[in-house]
């Protein structure tokens, strides 16, 4: 196998101690949280006394400073480990970056060493009944009041860490008549009134993820909490198309390391597994499927880890991140099909985890941009409007 050199000492030093929090606070429990469909709160307080929240934030902010590829290897450990209720990922580097790259200073001061320290649970609410990967589409209106706030009504679904959410980046449109320029970004908190959060939802997969419903009636939003303030209103569409490149290399990175976390535990068991007086492992079916989908995880681990480089330099387009973004959960997918098949009966049962890892994997195709929208951005880059 090619030898990996995108982390540094420094990389695997955090890493290896990002493990141990995992083995001791995480996978001890991931089990209960399943059933329960949320992870307990005190893991976010936990996580953040041990500085694994925001680490790539500023320290003037209550983050290390770090650099991206801290979060890649933390990305890497909870899905090889398949701890998909473990919302880390998208509070330390989706949440906590808005709020970093676009806030105002007093906006920065205020959320970021929180959610730092795990004290606020962050979310984004993009996704409406009507409104999934159209994000032009949203029905979720902010409309000014003669006092300069904003009275948001509308509703969101399929919000990751919504259940637990102190703070909410709400997309709705402050100008309905202006299209994607009519777009704002809000912040909104637990508490307001008229912010209610509906049922967990109920999920194939990521059952510990505390997926829910946002209802917002009435919602008086101070203009202090238009993400960037005053001369930040109209421009949230432009905000989500500079931030989901990494969001959707995300996506990749929990892909690759998803998959080669099931070639690994299909291989243990074709080894120990036998039928008709041999191991399943020394059939040639068996060898061969391994050996073409390891083929293709090693492919993908090279074209996300040069993906990773790229980002770290700023310079990861949104066609590069949207190829690695639909390969990768496509071959995650895959992945996992095939794997399943060679556990036989037992890649059916719900005590394996290459059962549950088959059961996540699929809505990866889906979020961040269905994997047909991922195609039509590329054929845009390509210079392929269109008609």
């Amino acid at each position: 196998m090619i030898e990996r050199n995108l982390f540094s000492s420094d990389h695997s030093a955090f890493l290896d101690s990002f493990q141990r929090f995992i083995d001791k606070e995480i996978a001890p429990f991931h089990e209960a949280w399943e059933e329960q469909g949320f992870v307990d709160r005190e893991v976010w307080r936990r996580a953040g006394e041990n500085g694994f929240l925001c680490p790539t934030m500023p320290e003037a902010y209550g983050g290390s400073g770090v650099d991206k590829l801290y979060s890649v290897g933390q990305m890497e450990a909870l899905a090889r480990g398949g701890f998909s209720g473990v919302g880390f990922g998208l509070h330390s580097e989706i949440v906590a970056p808005y709020i970093l790259h676009y806030g105002t200073e007093a906006q920065k001061r205020h959320y970021l060493p929180r959610l730092a320290t795990g004290d606020m649970v962050g979310a984004i609410a993009m996704s409406e009944p009507a409104a999934g990967s159209d994000l032009q589409g949203i029905k979720t209106t902010a409309l000014r009041q003669p006092d300069g706030s904003y009275l948001l009504n509308g509703s969101k679904t399929f919000i990751t860490n919504g259940w637990h959410a102190d703070l909410v980046i709400v997309v709705a449109k402050t100008d309905p008549s202006a299209g994607a320029k009519g777009t704002t970004l809000l912040l909104v908190e637990r508490g307001m009134p008229g912010f209610e959060k509906g049922k967990r939802l109920k999920k194939l997969g990521l059952k510990a993820q505390d997926t829910s419903e946002l209802f917002f009636n009435d919602v008086l939003v101070p203009a202090d909490n238009v993400l960037g303030g005053a001369d930040f209103v109209g421009r949230g569409f432009v905000c989500l198309m500079e931030q989901l490149p990494w969001e959707r290399l995300q996506i990749a990175i929990g892909a690759v390391a998803s998959a080669q976390a099931a070639i690994d535990w299909t291989v243990q068991y074709v080894k120990d597994r036998k039928a008709f007086g041999s191991t399943v492992g020394a059939f040639q079916n068996t060898r061969y499927t391994l050996a073409e989908l390891q083929t293709e995880v090693q492919v993908a681990r090279v074209f996300v880890d040069k993906c990773c480089e790229l980002l770290v330099s700023d310079k990861l387009d949104s066609g590069t991140a949207s190829m690695a973004k639909y390969w990768c959960s496509d071959l995650q997918c895959k992945v996992m099909d095939e794997c399943v098949q060679l556990h036989g009966g037992y890649g059916y049962m719900w005590e394996y985890p290459i059962t549950r890892a088959y059961a996540d994997a699929r809505v990866q195709r889906i979020y961040g941009g269905t994997n047909e929208i991922m195609k039509e951005l590329i054929s845009r880059q390509m210079g392929l409007g269109s008609r």
